[in-house]
């Protein structure tokens, strides 16, 4: 097992993108400070913090739950079940874990909702750009041209009888970064209810799922990141209780070329940095593993097609910050965001 203690806030907490704001009852009875652990796994930090009173050995479980995802999923875990998919694509199915076929399904179907913007076989092309990494860079068009006709989820192949995946091309990558953390979240909230825990936040790098409301029965508060501040600074405050709150903006991981910013949400149909308008997409829902899947599709749609594709799902709101600092939100959160910086206005209140 990891050693989790040495990983504790290596990054430390201005790198989480939502925070969790302050009640505004004050000196309330039901009050609790937290008890919080953290660990780094799926390549983030990992923080839970528990109000309620911590059966022993509760953080273990945790952890060691979210290992065992990390163990099946990540493409950094030579054995992992999805490497083994990867290594037989264009060759045979590949029997795995409920856990990893559920995975894959969901984000089949979230690819095919969000017709093909949010594409988890878009592992090639994640790999020729490596943004987020050292080794970041521009690919070639030649590179990019060759890539392009691996990303496809219609190429995976389900068995669910025998829990068996095959991806139909030889060189195709499956990719579950964009959905995992929040498959994650929602497992570990799972645990908390199987031990009676009642107000929890689970924050997965700011995948921040809230379980109930604060002990004092107000809303929990969690800050919506500024695109162009560092982390930290918000624009908004979203109002929630046991709901997740899941963003993607162009400032999460990028880098900058001879004066053009190349950032890490890749468009499958053309190779390159989406181009839109917008700065950052945060989605607003019920389930973790719904929100993660998708807020990249939803950014890569854009503000008309994403936003009419929110209204259209049941448990899902968004909110989006365009390139001029306008902020638009679904119809649900019109009770339950609070502007926080006069720089940004809000375009759909009435």
């Amino acid at each position: 097992m990891i050693d989790r203690k040495k990983y504790i806030f290596l990054l430390i907490i201005p790198f989480i993108l939502i925070f969790v704001g302050c009640s505004d009852k004050k000196n309330s009875s039901n009050s609790q400070e937290p008890v919080s652990d953290n660990a780094f796994y799926l390549g983030t930090i990992i923080d839970i913090s528990i109000y309620d009173d911590v059966p022993e050995g509760i953080f273990e479980e945790l952890f060691d739950r979210i290992e065992d995802i990390e163990n099946k999923m990540s493409l950094n875990i030579k054995d992992s079940e999805v490497n083994e998919i990867n290594k037989n694509a264009g060759k045979d199915f590949v029997e795995v874990s409920s856990d990893t076929y559920d995975v894959i399904e969901k984000g089949r179907y979230y690819s095919d909702i969000t017709d093909g913007h949010f594409d988890i076989t878009i592992g090639p092309i994640v790999n020729l750009w490596q943004i987020g990494t050292e080794n970041a860079r521009i690919p070639s068009e030649k590179e990019i041209e060759n890539n392009l006709p691996l990303i496809n989820y219609e190429n995976i192949l389900l068995d669910k009888n025998n829990k068996s995946v095959k991806l139909s091309k030889n060189n195709m990558i499956l990719d579950l970064g964009g959905i995992a953390k929040g498959y994650a979240a929602d497992e570990l909230a799972k645990i908390l209810d199987k031990n009676n825990i009642n107000h929890a936040i689970i924050n997965l790098g700011g995948n921040v799922l809230a379980i109930g409301s604060k002990p004092d029965g107000s809303p929990w508060k969690i800050g919506i990141q500024n695109p162009y501040e560092p982390r930290g600074q918000h624009i908004a405050v979203a109002k929630v209780e046991n709901q997740t709150v899941v963003s993607s903006g162009v400032y999460e991981r990028n880098f900058e070329k001879n004066g053009t910013l190349y950032h890490h949400i890749l468009d499958p149909f053309t190779g390159y940095p989406i181009e839109n308008n917008i700065q950052g997409v945060t989605i607003i829902a019920d389930k973790s593993f719904d929100a993660d899947g998708l807020s990249t599709g939803i950014f890569a749609l854009g503000l008309e097609t994403g936003m009419n594709l929110v209204e259209k799902i049941d448990g899902v709101d968004a909110l989006f910050i365009t390139n001029n600092k306008e902020i638009y939100i679904s119809s649900g959160l019109k009770n339950n965001i609070d502007i926080t910086n006069n720089e940004f206005k809000l375009m759909n209140d009435k």
